[in-house]
């Protein structure tokens, strides 16, 4: 292997560098170390560039299924339930998604049932709303799922703290408009997400684009006959505010609670920027009775179009970028 050989070869990711296999990783490692040896007259740079490749790989593990090997990386999020790994999977990057407490097994096992039903029963079109679950798998004695990964994205609650003072509103419509299509998806597919907060709404700043992530606290269509109680099953503490009444009460969900969740997350992104025709039009999304609130994704989006229509004109699209 000559220098330049080696040194293509590090602009590659360590998993594609090194492969799957630890005795072959090895060698590679020692042609590539005999290659870049700063005693061979080499650039030192191209040594220390392998050693750190070296190191990035050997702090992976390889999770292997009866589909494929995962090459699992380091942790790149903290949710409020699971730890999210990095991942590279034979088609390309992914996410590990583990429970902190094995105990929480079942609500890996929810939010898979309900990516399963969305897949299955939603429309197509909207499939990119939401992620894709890739594979169930066990990983240290856990259950766990392989998911795609949002390349880009950031969650509005890094878009809030971003921008402290509040978002221009005319920013947020584009994301309040995007939210509530993929809520629209997953209530005619038969899901209620049950926990549509600031850290399960990922965004695209230059692209516009939004997939509502988080689905561990859903409940499924196919749950009626398993949980008739249709309640959700697990409150965030820290987020206690943007739940609605029935959920603390252990009262069963509806399409209306995810209606009042995604408004108070869109007027905490705003903040006090937000006009008094929103306002209002956000009161009437968070009444407390579920039967006083909109319950139709799609015609809550129709009005809202309406509104911002009046507020601003014709929609123009706004660059926005953090």
């Amino acid at each position: 292997m000559t220098v330049e050989e080696a040194l293509a070869l590090l602009e590659r990711e360590p998993a594609d560098v090194f492969g799957s296999d630890p005795a072959e990783a090895r060698r590679v490692y020692h042609r590539l170390a005999r290659a870049l040896h700063p005693d061979t007259g080499a650039d030192p740079d191209g040594f220390t560039r392998l050693t750190e490749r070296w190191r990035a790989y050997r702090g992976t593990t390889v999770l292997r299924t009866r589909k494929a090997a995962y090459q699992v990386g380091a942790r790149i999020a903290r949710g409020d339930i699971a730890d999210l790994y990095a991942v590279r999977a034979p088609d390309g990057d992914a996410l590990l998604k583990m429970p902190r407490d094995p105990a929480d097994g079942d609500l890996v096992e929810r939010e898979a049932v309900a990516l399963r039903q969305l897949a299955a029963d939603g429309d197509p079109r909207f499939l990119p709303y939401v992620p894709r679950l890739i594979e169930r798998v066990r990983y240290q004695g856990r259950s766990a799922s392989v998911q795609s990964r949002c390349a880009g994205f950031r969650t509005l609650a890094e878009v809030r703290a971003a921008r402290p003072d509040g978002l221009d509103p005319r920013d947020a419509a584009w994301m309040w408009r995007r939210l509530l299509v993929a809520l629209g998806f997953a209530h005619r597919a038969g899901v209620l997400h049950g926990a549509v907060l600031p850290e399960h709404v990922m965004i695209h700043p230059e692209a516009h684009g939004l997939v509502l992530v988080g689905w561990g606290q859903s409940v499924p269509g196919c749950y009626a006959d398993t949980d008739p109680s249709g309640r959700v099953p697990l409150l965030v503490e820290a987020r206690a505010s943007f739940y609605p009444p029935e959920v603390p009460a252990r009262e069963r969900a509806v399409e209306a609670t995810d209606l009042f969740m995604a408004t108070r997350v869109m007027t905490y992104l705003m903040g006090p920027l937000t006009p008094a025709p929103l306002r209002a039009f956000a009161r009437g999304c968070t009444l407390a009775s579920p039967r006083r609130r909109p319950s139709d994704a799609w015609r809550l989006l129709a009005e809202l179009d309406d509104l911002l229509e009046r507020l601003y004109g014709p929609r123009t699209f706004r660059p926005f970028a953090l």
